[in-house]
Formats: structure tokens, sequence, C-alpha cells
């Protein structure tokens, strides 16, 4: 295989709540075992992801080789909620190359496991995410398509700006940030269209996930907690019943003010409301969407802090499903009388070139080598490897069945 530079080359270049939710397991629960695997939703690729593999285990011996650099662990202590103590820990912190293994089905699919300790298995997962995106694109890329996804970014910048005179000072500010590291079409892309889109509007355009671009770029790093923060709990010391509880009490513990968007569809947001009562809600800052109907999901969230007397308005909703900056501004306009909003893009921002983008993800499915899932709001995003545990959780939530659900193939 020809030298070249690897695709990763600094362990900032990831989302910001790999760092807070591991901060999290290794203050309180850091011998914590996971098992992460990947899928593609994709029911068809333009070729098999099977073919980039020896390219892959290039990238991952690559990437761990990685080590923080002195001025990244800086920027990481300047971040009020990041302890001192765990910016010590990444001092030495390497990732491992024995937690992965990688091998193709007859198919030609991928398959991607990840175990191992989860204080280093879980911060594997963007990482993979990004090198297998930029892989698979770069074989298809050509000319023709940086032309056109060129030209949709300068249609994201008229948008930005027809926006930016619609907007009203009375109203709470329309916030976006982005949120496409791991589904990005390749790491100079995804820089490319955040500097143009925060030249075009500062004002909009206030975030990203990425710490390495928020460090680079001098703007915030945003993020809390992702769905495998909420799922371990399903395997810790406490009743599944209130395994939400026990993740949200540890991270008031853990943060005590800080990073209050709480994450609601781990169960979906009829259970998760249940479980947030006067106490998490008068705590917690707000709430993020990720699946579901977000006007549905939204004007629920609206009857709860009515019925717990909370004014919403000093409340955030935090919407990342799917988004583009068109539904995200129909979002606000719709909201805004009642929260505070912000909105996170993702794949329309990081990879809008005209080809289909990958639907690929790694979850969570084990954990202290017991089975955890994911009950979405969305049919076909449920993800688990044991159906026996997933009908025991929906049973225990009482959750109905919805649709298909991701199994292992």
């Amino acid at each position: 295989m020809t030298e070249r530079a690897p695709i990763i080359q600094s362990l900032l270049d990831t989302d910001l709540y790999k760092f807070t939710m591991l901060q999290v397991i290794l203050h309180q629960f850091p011998q914590t075992h996971s098992v992460y695997e990947f899928r593609c939703r994709n029911q068809e690729t333009d070729y098999p992801l099977a073919e980039i593999q020896q390219e892959l285990e290039w990238e991952l011996d690559a990437l761990c080789q990685l080590r923080f650099q002195e001025d990244e662990l800086d920027y990481l202590r300047s971040l009020r909620f990041i302890r001192s103590d765990f910016v010590d820990y990444l001092e030495l912190f390497q990732l491992k190359r024995r937690f992965v293994k990688i091998s193709p089905d007859e198919q030609g699919r991928l398959n991607i496991r990840i175990e191992g300790p989860m204080v280093q298995a879980m911060f594997f997962e963007i990482f993979i995410l990004a090198i297998v995106n930029e892989l698979y694109f770069r074989r298809l890329e050509t000319p023709e398509i940086l032309a056109e996804g060129e030209r949709r970014l300068q249609i994201k910048v008229a948008q930005l700006h027809e926006i930016a005179k619609q907007q009203n000072p009375a109203d709470p500010p329309f916030v976006i940030s982005d949120f496409g590291t791991r589904r990005r079409y390749t790491r100079v892309w995804q820089e490319h269209v955040v500097r143009t889109l925060l030249a075009a509007e500062p004002d909009i355009v206030r975030g990203t996930s990425n710490v390495y671009l928020a460090k680079k770029l001098n703007i915030t790093p945003i993020g809390t907690m992702a769905h495998e923060f909420l799922q371990a709990f399903q395997a810790l010391d406490v009743r599944l019943r209130n395994f939400q509880k026990a993740a949200l009490e540890a991270w008031v513990h853990e943060y005590r003010g800080d990073l209050g968007i709480a994450l609601t569809d781990v169960v979906g947001m009829d259970a998760f409301l249940v479980d947030f009562d006067l106490y998490f809600a008068k705590l917690f800052d707000g709430l993020r969407h990720d699946s579901g109907d977000p006007y549905i999901w939204g004007d629920k969230a609206y009857r709860h802090y009515q019925k717990l007397k909370i004014d919403s308005r000093t409340k955030m909703l935090t919407f990342s499903d799917g988004l583009n900056i068109e539904k995200s501004w129909a979002l606000h306009q719709y909201f805004k009388d009642r929260f505070k909003t912000s909105f996170g893009i993702g794949t329309n921002l990081t990879n809008d070139l005209g080809h289909t983008p990958l639907n690929i993800v790694l979850k969570l499915v084990e954990c202290n080598r017991q089975s955890v899932a994911k009950l979405s709001d969305s049919p076909g995003k449920t993800m688990t490897n044991n159906r026996t545990f997933l009908a025991y959780l929906r049973q225990v939530f009482n959750v109905p069945e919805q649709g298909e659900t991701e199994n292992n193939r």
C-alpha cells in the first residue's frame, strides 16, 4: 500500500461527547467492559464496503500511534467542565489496536467489532466512522463531484443570508452547529464547509461537535451525551427500570450544572418523560431530539414542562436528527415562542455532494457481558444483538413494537 498521510491526524478530531462521556466512565465506572458493532443501513452501495478493508486496517494502525499533543491537552484543560485529572489521564492515553476486529462477510459487507474496556472502546467510534466514509468516497471523488458540492454549499450560504434577514431580534436566536464528523465526505471537506458557513453568518453558525475544528477555528465545541452513555446503565448495578434515572444522576454528579442537555430517545420519549421528573427537569437545561417526529416530540416536551409548572421558555430544545437548514428554520419558527432552540446538522452539511451518503453506525450492543439496546422513536433505528433482551426492555418500559429491528446479520 502506498505510503500517505493518515486520515485521522489528531485525537481531537472527534466529537466532544466522546470526551464528556469518557470522563464520567473513567471517574465512576472505570472497569466497565463493552462491545460495539458496526452497521451499514444502506440497502445498496456503489461498491462493497469490504473492498476498503486493507486500507481501513492501515488507517487503524496509524490511529493507534497517535497521542495527545501538549497544545491539545492545554485546550482541553481550558474547557470548564473537563477536570484536570482527566486531562492527566489523556496525556498517557493511546488507543489499542487489539480491541478492533474487522472481517468481511459473504455479501461483501464489512463487519467491525470493538470489544474491550469502555474507556478504550467508546473512543474508537467517531474515528472509525469518519475513516470508513473517507475511504469509501475517495474512490468516487471527481472534480465534478467537488464542484457540485461547492454549488450546494453556496446554496446553504444563501439560505443563511436569507434567514438572517428574516430573524426577528425579539425572538430567541436561530443557532446551528456542525454535527457531521462521523458522516463527512472527507476531513478537508468538513473544515471547508464549516469555515465557509462560519464566515457567511457567524451569528447563526455557532459551533461544531468536532473538538479539533472548534480549537482550530476558535468556535464553541458542542455536545453532551450519546445513546451509549444511557444504554450502559442497562447493564450497570441498577434495576433496569431505573437505568435512565441512574444515568442522569451520574451525569449531574459529574458536571454539576454544566452540559445540561439530556438525550431522550434511548427507550422513547414517552418512557423518558416518566423518569424526567421535576428534579431532573430543573437540573437539566433542556432536551435533545434524535428520532421520531420532531414536532410531536417538542409538543410532548412542552406539555411536560407545563405539567411541572416550569417556564419552557427557559429551556432549550436541541434537534439533531436528519436536519438541513430549511427544516431547522421551520422547527425554530414553530417552537420559538415556547423554547430556546438549537440545531445540530450532520450529513446535510458535511456530505452533500450528490452521492448517496453512507448511513453507517457503530453502536454499543453489550456492556459488562450483558446485552443492551436502544428503542428508537424511529422504526428501523432500534438496535440490539439480542431479541430476547429487546422484548424484555419493551415490556419493562411498556414500549410497543414499531417496525424493523437492526439485528446481527
